[in-house]
């Protein structure tokens, strides 16, 4: 995952608006050696607004407006941190972060964009929404829709705001209201007394008109002072009634911005003509939330593209040493402002034109640029050196990269071979060895297990690697029953520079201290190695009860218990590969982090349990159905599966662990198909799978569900020969 060469470099890009997204295209079509890649969003996607009124209109799935970041960064060879800013400590050079700890940084980059959001309106947190972010208002009204066509909620609307972005909403959610059968009673509130400032006046003629045409009501000189339930209070203590109350009103900066100590101008950060910082060269910022101290423009999404390449140059620039470019916005664009259906009406310089004829004016820049982003080269293999040894090329036939996570295991048959021939068991404090989930060994009259474990990174995040990384580990300690005890690191480091090694250090120890100490045990030591790329283990042992939980106790009659989706591996195979979509990729992180301790409570009377990880849900019940001498019947439609993964899987999506796991074909019955082919998906961090007593099934379900675990009852154990035999669609 990384290059030969030292990483020393720490560049941060601080936020998924449209400049930085193009940094990223053009960063994955040039990595620069030696340089950290790490960007900053709170969401796998960031929203194109151009697309917005589109979307609000039914014109265009959700989907399509949405930056896939976490794409974008796989491409540009990055980690993708999945967390909100908060602050700058510009004298350590780390940037805060709201759930987790400070991230170091060497060059930094905000393109954080504005919010719409009234903090200052009472009552506007409880029952408004602000049209920025858009995730939060896309969710809204798309409930919003479905309340009003179940005849829950009037459809009337009042928005704040009465700009170009009101203006627009508003058509789009009255145009969208109407092709569902509703008659919309929207109200448009400008506190000013001059609505679409900035618009050419005979732009601001035709939108004016439509909105007279569509029946939408424009308040010029209605100043808000509180949002309620039931609508809006103006200042003259009229009520506009409303069931839905958005907020359009302008645009503002993030508020943490004023602590940064950064030279600001109406709370956004002042750059000169390279994009730097005024008062700090290290950082540099871009799109709405930066000032052009130098060419001062108003806030639009056509600056942030524009900027994009100087930016791109200059943090290059600032990491090698090279001459910076200056970025000079033309003074004046094109506008194209939607009209609700699919026309739209353009603006520039004074002139305006109106039709069908500009909204597809508008559809072709929108899409084009989506694409852009979008469209991604493959990412390749370096060409071999013509000389090279007899199988290289063989090994390399399936243009596949090794997959990392638990698909990065050696297969299941060439290890069971190995562990065949070593000498047996010798000492008689040792109760089980090799086979088990982990050993257990006997020290008088207690018991304790041990167990070892280590992941190839699958992401460059050493933070989530180190809490997956423990998680997966104590997997082996919870599936005996055991109460976790200690745990020795394993880690070896891409090579980098003291500072940046010690910061890597830092955040993985972090994770992992967090994930042992709530699960009752603590990090005692450990080693630390240089090598080609990240790689994060653990060794860990617990304190097991008078009876472990073996994998041979299960009974015919016993209920299969599974706590966690399936699909990991096909997940970060679809990433590996560019397809995988960022909120799928996100929700596998998110499961991958749950940890399994209080699972494991619940399941404590299990009749025998395992961890789902290398070798794939069919593979660790097939070890459970050899331990116990019994066969199983497997519900495929009863088994969880991360979002995502399935439909990867019909697209031929696997793990490069899958033909070794498939192998166990040969002892089940089952019929093809995508969801089929997750039963050998291996699996990290994955789910605890427990034959527990068939009276006991659906109240342990129950505890499971209550707890917040995605789990399900799967199957069953039945009496014969081990055997898997695979039901259901």
């Amino acid at each position: 995952m990384h290059s030969p060469l030292p990483l020393t470099r720490d560049l941060v890009l601080v936020g998924g608006g449209h400049a930085h997204a193009l940094v990223l295209r053009r960063w994955g079509m040039a990595r620069v050696p030696g340089v950290r890649l790490t960007v900053v969003n709170p969401d796998p996607t960031a929203p194109y607004t151009g697309m917005l009124p589109g979307h609000v209109a039914g014109h265009y799935p959700r989907a399509a407006l949405e930056i896939d970041i976490v794409k974008l960064t796989r491409f540009a060879g990055g980690r993708l941190i999945l967390d909100r800013a908060t602050g700058i400590d510009r004298d350590a050079r780390r940037v805060h972060l709201a759930g987790r700890p400070p991230i170091r940084y060497d060059v930094l980059s905000l393109d954080i964009g504005i919010t719409s959001d009234m903090p200052g309106l009472k009552g506007f947190a409880e029952h408004g929404v602000a049209a920025k972010p858009l995730q939060r208002f896309a969710d809204r009204w798309a409930a919003f829709q479905q309340k009003v066509g179940a005849g829950r909620l009037a459809p009337r609307i009042a928005v704040i705001g009465g700009g170009v972005a009101g203006a627009e909403l508003a058509m789009a959610m009255a145009h969208r209201l109407k092709t569902l059968g509703h008659a919309a009673q929207v109200t448009v509130l400008e506190a000013g007394d001059t609505p679409l400032r900035g618009v050419g006046p005979r732009a601001a003629s035709r939108v004016l008109g439509r909105l007279k045409d569509m029946g939408i009501t424009l308040r010029p000189g209605a100043l808000a002072v509180e949002v309620t339930a039931d609508g809006v209070i103006l200042e003259n203590g009229e009520t506009i009634p409303a069931a839905l109350v958005v907020g359009a009103a302008g645009a503002r900066p993030h508020d943490w911005l004023a602590d940064t100590g950064l030279e600001l101008h109406e709370g956004y950060i002042s750059v000169g003509a390279t994009l730097r910082s005024l008062s700090d060269p290290t950082i540099h910022a871009a799109g709405d939330c930066a000032h052009l101290s130098h060419a001062p423009r108003p806030k639009a999404g056509v600056y942030a593209v524009r900027a994009a390449p100087v930016l791109h140059h200059n943090l290059l620039a600032d990491l090698t040493g090279r001459q910076r470019r200056e970025f000079h916005p033309q003074r004046d664009f094109l506008r194209l402002i939607s009209l609700g259906g699919k026309d739209a009406v353009a603006d520039r310089s004074g002139l305006s034109v109106a039709g069908p004829a500009i909204w597809r004016l508008k559809d072709r820049i929108d899409r084009a640029f989506m694409r852009k982003l979008d469209d991604l080269p493959a990412m390749r293999r370096p060409p071999l050196p013509k000389l090279v040894a007899r199988g290289v090329r063989k090994e390399l036939a399936a243009d596949q990269a090794p997959c990392a996570g638990c698909g990065a295991k050696v297969g299941g048959a060439q290890i069971s071979a190995v562990l065949a021939a070593l000498p047996h068991r010798t000492r008689t404090d040792i109760e089980t060895g090799a086979g088990d989930d982990a050993a257990v060994l006997r020290f008088g009259d207690t018991r304790a297990v041990l167990s070892t474990d280590h992941l190839r990174a699958f992401t460059e995040d050493p933070w989530i690697m180190g809490r997956v990384a423990a998680i997966h580990a104590l997997g082996d300690v919870w599936a005996m029953g055991a109460a976790p005890q200690a745990a020795l690191a394993t880690l070896v480091l891409p090579h980098m520079r003291e500072g940046m090694q010690a910061a890597t250090l830092a955040e993985i120890m972090d994770a992992a201290t967090h994930v042992f100490t709530a699960a009752g045990a603590e990090i005692v030591g450990g080693h630390t190695t240089l090598g080609a790329e990240l790689t994060v283990g653990f060794t860990v042992t617990g304190i097991a009860p008078a009876r472990p939980i073996l994998l041979s106790g299960a009974r015919p009659g016993d209920r299969l218990i599974l706590t966690k989706p399936i699909g990991t591996g096909t997940i970060l195979a679809g990433d590996m590969m560019l397809k995988a979509q960022g909120p799928d990729v996100a929700a596998a992180w998110a499961s991958m982090c749950r940890p399994q301790g209080d699972a494991a409570a619940i399941l404590k009377d299990a009749h025998a349990m395992t961890d789902v990880t290398g070798f794939g849900l069919a593979g660790h019940l097939l070890a459970m159905l050899d331990a116990s001498g019994v066969a199983a019947r497997l519900d495929l439609g009863a088994v969880p599966v991360l979002p995502g993964a399935e439909a990867l899987a019909a697209k031929g999506v696997r793990s490069t662990l899958y033909p070794a796991n498939a192998a166990a074909a040969s002892r089940m019955f089952w019929t093809e198909g995508p969801k089929a082919a997750l039963l050998f998906d291996p699996q990290t961090a994955g789910g605890l799978l427990a034959a527990v007593p068939a009276d006991r099934a659906a109240d342990i379900l129950g505890q499971l569900v209550e707890a917040g675990y995605e789990a399900a009852r799967i199957g069953e154990i039945v009496e014969g020969a081990p055997f898997l035999d695979v039901t259901g669609a």
